[in-house]
């Protein structure tokens, strides 16, 4: 992952636009180059995310989905996104292999974006744009809804690379 642990979302509505410029960055060195003022980016990436969903609202997966894939279709890869039933095998895989996931969180309902970075052993390393960090989650914490470090405690939906080759 390029250095961008230092983001931060501008507002409360970017976390997701800022997941998806960080995995893009991450993926896709050349969009990364370009990427010069991150929080001009993250409200670039919002309104081209949400064209028929609220802002106010935060980022759908699919919106988060389809800016990921922009920078991963060269390689032969599209994200999807699924509701999140407690199966983290993909997630794993996927950032074993050095593709980031992002999760989306919540109490109630989903809230927030975060993105799985990496994976050791029984430890997931999260990016939080909201502090701009990343944040190392037990997996057994995810299963058992106490995401508390990130935010919110359940995990509602991934987005995750998909092979189109």
């Amino acid at each position: 992952m390029p250095d961008y642990a230092y983001v931060r979302q501008t507002d409360g509505f970017t976390c997701g636009p800022t997941v998806a410029m960080v995995a893009a960055a991450a993926l896709d060195p050349q969009y990364g180059a370009t990427v010069t003022d991150p929080a001009t980016e993250q409200h670039r990436i919002h309104a081209a995310a949400n064209r028929l969903w609220p802002r106010k609202l935060g980022t759908t997966p699919w919106g988060v989905a389809a800016f990921i894939s922009r920078h991963t279709a060269p390689l032969g890869v599209r994200y999807g996104w699924r509701l999140f039933r407690g199966d983290l095998g993909p997630a794993i895989a996927a950032v074993e292999c050095d593709w980031p996931v992002a999760m989306l969180i919540g109490k109630g309902v989903p809230r927030h974006w975060v993105l799985i970075v990496g994976h050791d052993g029984d430890d997931l390393h999260c990016f939080n744009p909201a502090r701009g960090v990343v944040t190392t989650i037990p997996v057994a914490d995810v299963r058992a809804r106490r995401l508390e470090p990130l935010g919110f405690p359940r995990a509602f939906a991934l987005v995750l690379p998909r092979r189109v080759v």
